[in-house]
């Protein structure tokens, strides 16, 4: 196992750990969390050696094989594959003893050599090597190609395999997910449940941390708290921790503020002056206990939008792509005010091509993009560098914000508005470049809140955003009143903000009918299918509204005791029709409104669809789609208003069900 005893770490002048102390037991799958820059990976490089103790001591059993994903990224022409054979590093140890013992033509060296390669599995090594390649989402043509023709997001997805080819007794991952989409991420966790080895993983995915780790340990206030449980555990745990130690520290603020009353009062008088000095020493003896305190979370939020075009947006046989290459073609949909879209799909299939296409970053290859009067759109690229200048600072960039796009503003204004996104005093003006991957991100997010969007397109906008700046960043899009395009491999993020997918594949988009469970049920299908050689089964399309399973009642009708059988039969059977009939009667009226709701939320969803239809043809002129805007507004507003009373008098019949 791995102990940490009263382990004192800084960083220069930055004190990371202060008398930390924590024991990790072999095979436990470890979540590491805290706030950025609290000091997650200068943990890691302590456990790895890369740093050394101020004091205290760290203790690792010296036979465990370490495996990590390398920060750097790999500059070589070795192929996909063997690169990450590279990896195993128990199977280059033996091909090294091999090459070794058969040039000095030793009979007995070869034949261990030989022993050694069967141990470390080298007759099946390279299919491993490219099922991991094929998991992260590799295609079966760059298995072999050299490591310098791919980006640099591909290049870390190498480094993440060769990690995981390595077979580990502690594995150590820093944001493993950042550089996956979400066929990988489900992959991914799927071989990490199946490691049998001490895995520590930092992670500001919420969903990742709780599918694959039963500890949690906490980095705050330079001490490591262990939790057992995952994510979602460690938060309830530490609210209830944190409830108690305040409730503590109030109580003992009472009994000081008495003992100090006491204390003034009477330290004059000489009858009590004996009473009052043992209480000035129970004062001092007694344990102070710290208030809770906590770094204020971050929040934030979008202001309301100067006007809301609907449809925002019409595309009608959109083809998009670079240069001469189409990646997705005949895009016909339409984006309506106030809707939340996710954008599912592997790596490749298009779904930023499409994002910067409708941002006007990339020009249409073919087709028609008609945009709303009034929309204004904010996108946050998925390399937030390509929107940011590295020798400016955050204050320069808000200048020209104001100045180029508006609304304009005075440089206090601008100051102060930074500062809502922690921008404060000197960092205004420190160089974009030397700023973490967290602050760019903030900065990103303020220059999106500036410009007033009615239209936000986020590709990837979580990769460098600590779990608290997430939550900030759903609760802002909840409240955000105009339309959301979200590409994201964070699950937590979709589920909260997106009412509903558009599928990229194939080259083309379609509506994925069914949410981010299904979405990966799906994929397990689509895997198993073509693992068997079998045509892959389409994605679910949408169907008919069903409406929503009823919320509970929050102030049910007690139910009534069941009614005693009487011993005679046929008696008894004729009070439970009655009570069957006294049912259907009282029900009868709401159950008629029922039928007429869904019937009226069927020609709803039927005329919704048609105007959609007749968005997306393009055919249209202008009177004409301000007319089937205010249609589609109508049509929304009314659909609300029915599916809200749907449940009301679905509630109100259960309870008169319970009655009886």
């Amino acid at each position: 196992m791995i102990t940490l005893r009263n382990i004192t770490l800084r960083r220069g002048v930055k004190v990371v750990l202060q008398n930390a102390n924590l024991v990790l037991q072999p095979g436990e799958k470890v979540g590491l969390i805290g706030r950025n820059g609290a000091g997650k990976s200068s943990l890691f490089s302590l456990l790895t050696n890369r740093l050394q103790a101020d004091s205290g001591d760290v203790e690792i059993p010296p036979r465990w094989r370490l495996g990590e994903v390398a920060q750097n990224m790999p500059e070589t022409d070795d192929g996909a594959t063997d690169f990450v054979l590279q990896g195993d590093i128990p199977l280059v140890e033996a091909q090294a003893a091999l090459a070794a013992a058969e040039a000095s033509g030793d009979g007995h060296a070869i034949a261990e050599a030989h022993m050694r390669l069967d141990e470390a599995g080298a007759f099946d090594a390279r299919s491993r090597a490219q099922a991991l390649l094929l998991g992260l989402g590799f295609r079966s043509d760059q298995l072999d190609a050299p490591v310098n023709s791919f980006s640099g997001g591909w290049r870390m997805r190498l480094q993440l395999a060769r990690a995981l080819m390595c077979p580990a007794d502690l594995l150590l991952l820093d944001e493993p997910t950042n550089h996956l989409d979400l066929d990988a991420l489900v992959w991914l966790e799927a071989w990490l449940k199946r490691f049998d080895g001490l895995m520590v993983v930092i992670s500001h995915d919420r969903e990742f941390l709780d599918a694959i780790t039963r500890v949690t340990v906490h980095l705050d206030d330079c001490t490591l708290t262990r939790y057992g449980g995952n994510y979602s555990t460690f938060e309830e745990m530490r609210a209830e921790r944190m409830s108690q130690q305040q409730a503590a520290f109030a109580k003992q603020q009472e009994k000081i503020a008495h003992l100090q009353r006491f204390i003034d009062r009477f330290k004059a008088k000489a009858t009590k002056a004996k009473q009052a000095q043992s209480r000035v020493k129970a004062l001092a003896r007694m344990e102070k206990l710290a208030p809770v305190l906590t770094a204020s979370d971050f929040e934030f939020e979008f202001r309301e939008p100067v006007s809301l075009p609907n449809p925002m947006l019409s595309l009608d046989g959109l083809v998009c792509g670079y240069g001469s290459t189409t990646i997705v073609r005949n895009v016909s949909r339409s984006v309506l005010a106030g809707q939340r879209i996710g954008i599912l799909g592997a790596n490749g299939q298009g779904k930023s091509t499409l994002v910067k296409t409708i941002a006007r970053a990339l020009p249409p290859l073919g087709g028609t993009m008609t945009e709303g009067k009034g929309l204004v759109i904010g996108y946050f690229a998925q390399q937030e560098l390509d929107v940011l200048s590295l020798g400016d600072g955050p204050l320069m960039h808000m200048v020209r914000l104001a100045r180029d796009v508006g609304p304009a503003a005075r440089e206090q204004e601008l100051r102060d508005f930074l500062g809502r996104f922690r921008f404060t005093g000197d960092m205004v003006t420190q160089a974009v470049g030397s700023l973490s991957g967290g602050e760019k991100a903030r900065l990103v997010l303020a220059m999106l809140v500036w410009q007033r969007p009615n239209l936000l397109l986020l590709d990837e906008p979580t990769n460098h955003l600590d779990l608290t700046t997430r939550e900030a960043l759903s609760i802002a899009l909840n409240e955000f009143e105009g339309t959301v395009m979200l590409v994201s491999h964070d699950r937590a993020l979709l589920r909260e903000t997106c009412d509903e997918f558009w599928l990229v594949s194939r080259g083309g988009v379609e509506p994925f009918d069914g949410d981010l469970d299904d979405y990966q049920r799906w994929l397990l299908e689509v895997s198993r299918a073509t693992a068997r050689g079998q045509e892959p089964p389409p994605p679910p399309r949408p169907a008919a509204f069903v409406p929503a399973t009823p919320i509970e009642s929050k102030a049910a009708p007690a139910a009534r005791p069941a009614p005693q059988p009487s011993g005679d039969r046929r008696e008894d059977r004729k009070q439970a029709a009655q009570a069957r009939q006294a049912l259907a009667n009282r029900t009868r009226p709401l159950r008629n409104e029922l039928a007429q709701i869904d019937t009226r939320l069927e020609k709803l969803a039927a005329e919704r669809a048609e105007l959609e239809a007749q968005l997306a043809s393009g055919t249209m002129s202008g009177a004409e789609i301000a007319e089937a805007g205010r249609r589609l507004n109508h049509a929304a507003a009314e659909t609300g208003m029915l599916e809200e009373r749907w449940l009301e008098l679905q509630t109100e019949i259960e309870a008169l069900q319970a009655e009886n």
